[in-house]
């Protein structure tokens, strides 16, 4: 791209306890910004930070300060994907652009632009300079990575990375999902809209923070949310179940027929009992499971609650429009 695209981008960043960096950071963005597009917003979600972010995001946000920022605070710290979306959900622009800074290349933002322009509906963005994690953070990664391709057909890891650019047709489509939130990372992948995938490599600037036990939490409730095996699970192993009472119950006719010597009830009783035990076990399991879940997602509150809420002072593009509207009125001197 030679040239800023003439349309209206929404760039939305998630940080948390960035303080130091911040400064640098957004006036960097808002600089290079300018020259991708010809309209432009930054979306700054402070994932519940617990330094002074916020107040550094209020000094750059007055007067004197960035402009066309827009920021969301949140009371305190959700998911990435979570927080993303709630910047996605404000954004204003024909095309929003959701990356993580310090591990993503904003320069790569252009390339994916232009694919966006073509009628892209959805552009996939993966560094392969990945930032190197725990050894069973990875593990646990990658084992997620595998079932849920095996369930859906799509990797999250390579095929739906954080780093994308969604046309607006895209951010409404999940809008209307009951909770857009929890399905925001996949749903673009998933859902059937025309995608790209392109790939890059630039090293990351910082290690984001992971932690495996609310990894599994989140995978699990990702995989419950976006198929229907729990379920599917329950009906198979009920129908196995009958089936299998069905062909013990021929068996034990056929000893009792057939083998009159048997010791009279043990085995058949012994093996009955270990068998069906074992299988209610597996489906109240499975069943329990997926009730939980579905209890959670009617009872839980909101996925986030932004506690402040700012804008730059400054906005270009209502200072453009002033001063088109100040050369459309003749002045006083012009009057015959």
């Amino acid at each position: 791209m030679t040239k800023p695209i003439p349309a209206f981008i929404s760039v939305v960043y998630v940080l948390r306890n960035r303080s130091p960096e911040m400064t640098a950071l957004l006036s960097s963005t808002v600089a290079r910004l300018g020259t991708f597009a010809t309209d432009y917003e930054l979306i700054v979600v402070d994932n519940g930070s617990t330094d002074d972010s916020v107040a550094q995001l209020r000094k750059l946000t007055d007067e004197n300060g960035l402009p066309n920022v827009q920021v969301f605070a949140l009371t305190q710290t959700v998911a990435w994907e979570t927080a993303a979306w709630a910047g996605v959900e404000g954004a204003l622009g024909d095309f929003v652009a959701v990356l993580d800074p310090l591990t993503d290349d904003l320069q790569f933002l252009p390339q994916m632009l232009d694919q966006a322009v073509t009628g892209v509906d959805v552009v996939f963005a993966n560094n392969l300079a990945r930032p190197r994690l725990d050894l069973s953070y990875r593990v646990a990664n990658a084992a997620f990575n595998r079932v849920f391709h095996w369930l859906n057909g799509v990797n999250p890891g390579t095929e739906a990375p954080q780093y994308r650019v969604l046309s607006k047709k895209v951010v409404n489509y999940i809008l209307q999902h009951s909770r857009p939130a929890a399905i925001y990372r996949m749903l673009p992948a998933t859902a059937g809209f025309t995608r790209v995938n392109l790939a890059y490599r630039w090293e990351p600037q910082a290690i984001p923070e992971k932690r495996l036990a609310q990894s599994i939490d989140r995978g699990m409730g990702l995989l419950v949310s976006s198929t229907r095996l729990p379920m599917r699970l329950v009906t198979v192993l009920s129908m196995f179940g009958a089936v299998a009472n069905l062909l013990y119950s021929l068996y034990v006719l056929a000893v009792a027929a057939f083998k009159p010597d048997v010791a009279p009830g043990w085995v058949s009783l012994s093996l009955q009992q270990s068998g069906m035990f074992l299988l209610i076990s597996l489906v109240l399991l499975v069943l329990g499971e997926y009730i939980l879940h579905m209890a959670s997602l009617s009872n839980e509150g909101p996925s986030y609650h932004v506690a402040q809420e700012f804008t730059s002072a400054r906005l270009d593009r209502l200072e453009r429009i002033n001063v088109e509207h100040q050369h459309e009125y003749p002045t006083r001197g012009d009057h015959v």
